[in-house]
């Protein structure tokens, strides 16, 4: 397998948010550290309350947990906290700063993620300079607010060929329950409180990088 193939690959895997929110029982780090021992492709940091001085110290405590378990590790939002913690890339939503304002040079040491939430704004992030799409939400998820209806799983069948060859990650109420659908339909999957609300944070990682790659696998 070529470098390229694996990291196409571990984008198509699953990504887990560790989340600075309060309601749950750990904290980012520990998220972190739970879902690289449990065998997690990405880790993705989403601090919406901490000072940039607790997110970098957090991103940096996590980029050495990924290093150790070979995940990536990607910041949500700022790149520029993203260098600073020397992780592999950003992940930006719609309205972040588009990829193609990140100065080139930067570009250079990072991997950009891009949220979608419909048919046209994934068209227009398939010309942008990024290494993955993800589109939704799939199903309603209580973990962030959210403008949008969910999506269903036809409308991400359809946006894993629309992003092709690009991987595709689904967003958007993903758990045991339903990350079988996701996998079948040909993406990566993003979970939040899956992860951040479960008991046994490494067991629920454990098991939905097993049911997700089985899905997979089922794939023609």
């Amino acid at each position: 397998m070529t470098s390229a193939a694996a990291l196409c690959k571990a984008l198509a895997g699953l990504h887990v948010l560790a989340d600075d929110a309060q309601g749950w029982p750990h904290d980012p780090v520990a998220q972190a550290r739970a879902a690289c021992a449990g065998g997690a492709a990405v880790v993705q940091l989403r601090a919406k309350h901490a000072t940039d001085h607790e997110t970098l110290r957090m991103a940096r405590a996590i980029r050495a947990a990924t290093t150790q378990a070979g995940a990536l590790f990607f910041v949500n939002d700022r790149f520029d906290l993203a260098l600073a913690a020397n992780a592999d890339g950003v992940h930006l939503g719609q309205n972040d700063l588009p990829p193609g304002r990140i100065p080139a040079e930067c570009r250079e040491h990072l991997l950009i993620g891009r949220s979608t939430h419909t048919p046209a704004q994934l068209r227009a992030a398939a010309e942008e300079p990024v290494a993955y799409l993800a589109f939704g939400p799939v199903f309603g998820t209580q973990s962030k607010e959210s403008d949008w209806t969910p999506r269903g799983i036809t409308a991400l069948a359809e946006a894993v060929g629309a992003a092709a060859p690009r991987p595709l990650v689904a967003i958007g109420g993903i758990g045991q329950a339903n990350i079988a659908e996701i996998g079948g339909a040909g993406a990566g999957a993003a979970v939040l409180s899956a992860v951040a609300g479960a008991q046994q944070m490494e067991l629920a990682t454990r098991t939905l990088v097993s049911m997700l790659a089985s899905a997979q696998r089922g794939q023609p």
